[in-house]
């Protein structure tokens, strides 16, 4: 007879065990979604013609996006990403293609029409209304679009947009444990984000983090996949010197378990 403390371990190790290869399939699942998304005919060439530069794959495994799940697309404009998060997420789950009026005249176009990706929700509201549901949201994501929060252009074109106030409703619209990934171009580190964003449309990494920490979310993890050291953060990212090229971070913020 197996002794009482030795059972519990084994049943222990049992369950460990039995749940690794259900995780390791899930894993599976989501790669071969997202490589699915990214080779689909029905993409818009142009979309495919961005995809060496943008390097899709690995921001969306960076995002742990998976069938089923519930994602906002931040100031989607175009829907680049709505589409690709669109077909990983699938007919079980739903991407919001969230902008502010001002965003939203860059984002009526065909690849977001009529029943062609019917799992997408398009939403145009000022940051301070998003209505989304408390909890409804698995993930987010912002791409090259969070350091418009700063902008406050002279003519106007743009409200005077307070982070905090979209951040909040974002966690709020989140589950606990969802995460949000912003990619986005490096300012020099120091600059004032209204200075940067104003002349060059760059963002110091660091106000991303104190913004992110001020919300109540937890900085997960960086990656390098956009790096780009040639770039000394001078230009305005329409340059084309370096347009496209720019020296981007990619972070993930996750909501706490609460």
């Amino acid at each position: 007879m197996i002794p009482r403390m030795h059972r519990t371990m084994l049943a222990s190790l049992c369950l460990a065990l039995a749940a690794a290869p259900a995780g390791a399939a899930e894993r599976g699942a989501a790669t071969e979604a997202i490589d699915a998304a990214i080779a689909s005919a029905d993409r818009p060439a142009a979309d495919r013609d961005e995809d060496g530069r943008r390097r899709p794959a690995e921001l969306l495994a960076f995002l742990g996006v998976e069938p089923g799940m519930r994602v906002l697309d931040v100031f989607a404009a175009g829907g680049y990403y709505t589409e690709l998060l669109a077909r990983v997420v699938g007919v079980k789950g739903q991407v919001i293609a969230y902008n502010n009026p001002p965003y939203a005249k860059f984002a009526l176009r065909d690849a977001l029409a009529g029943d062609r990706l019917p799992n997408v929700r398009q939403l145009t509201a000022p940051i301070d209304a998003l209505g989304l549901a408390p909890g409804s949201l698995d993930a987010a994501l912002f791409v090259m679009s969070y350091h418009d929060l700063y902008w406050r252009p002279e003519d106007g074109s743009w409200p005077a947009t307070d982070p905090a106030v979209l951040l909040a409703g974002l966690r709020s619209a989140l589950r606990p444990g969802a995460v949000v990934v912003v990619q986005d171009h490096v300012a020099a580190a120091g600059l004032d984000p209204t200075d940067s964003v104003g002349r060059l449309h760059r963002i110091d990494p660091a106000v991303v983090r104190r913004d992110f920490s001020a919300a109540g979310f937890e900085f997960e993890a960086a990656d390098a996949m956009l790096e780009h050291p040639q770039d000394d953060h001078s230009l305005q990212v329409f340059d084309p010197a370096i347009r496209g090229r720019t020296d981007q971070f990619v972070f993930r913020f996750r909501k706490p378990l609460e």
